[in-house]
């Protein structure tokens, strides 16, 4: 069990410094997020699965995630028709 949530924090530090190295495109940034939100999930899923838990709060959580990727989806195509790139810094 120790090496499982090891396994889930080290695939979440690996999205973290993945979204924290490629700031500067839109749509690399929000692969990294939906990387760290897939970490979080199945870490979730799994804490509350080994302690016979209802995962009720795991389908609010995945329900949660579904938006925020769709609204990144959005403002991606916002800044695609707006400025042409993918650009963060071309936003100022």
């Amino acid at each position: 069990m120790v090496v499982l949530m090891f396994g889930f924090v080290v695939v979440y530090l690996a999205g973290l410094f993945s979204f924290s190295l490629k700031r500067k495109h839109l749509l690399l940034m929000l692969l990294s997020l939906e990387f760290i939100v897939i970490s979080l999930y199945m870490g979730l899923f799994t804490c509350l699965g080994m302690f016979n838990w209802e995962l009720y709060f795991v389908l609010v959580f995945l329900t949660m995630s579904v938006c925020e990727g769709v609204l990144g989806l959005s403002l991606l195509v916002l800044l695609m028709r707006m400025y042409g790139n993918d650009y963060v810094q071309s936003l100022w």
